[in-house]
């Protein structure tokens, strides 16, 4: 796993979901991270999570999540994350739509 580049060492989750997410592939704001993935079994991060257009619907359900693996994290800002978006497919499951960032390797986190 590929390490974004930044000048910071350590931040806290509450900084981070301050941050808005940027797809340097079109320039487009993608929203700012609502959760975090991780591999609690090797202590790190596995993908942020950007709600979709509907923040509040998607709490309940409706609404749709963009969930992106860090390794398509190409720079941590002050202000922005910078990531590299190229394909997205939709997947829908437990009433709720979710796009997703294709996985080199894909883990079943249901074991934790």
């Amino acid at each position: 796993m590929s390490t974004p580049e930044t000048s910071v060492r350590a931040m806290k989750i509450s900084e981070f979901q301050t941050k808005d997410v940027i797809n340097i592939v079109d320039g487009r704001r993608l929203g700012q991270i609502s959760d975090l993935e991780i591999d609690v079994r090797q202590g790190k991060i596995e993908a942020i999570v950007v709600p979709g257009s509907s923040r509040f619907m998607g709490w309940f359900g409706g609404g749709s999540e963009l969930v992106i693996p860090w390794r398509n994290i190409v720079k941590i800002g002050s202000d922005v994350v910078l990531v590299r978006l190229e394909g997205l497919h939709e997947s829908q499951g437990d009433g709720e739509e979710k796009l997703y960032i294709e996985r080199q390797e894909r883990n079943d986190r249901r074991g934790f």
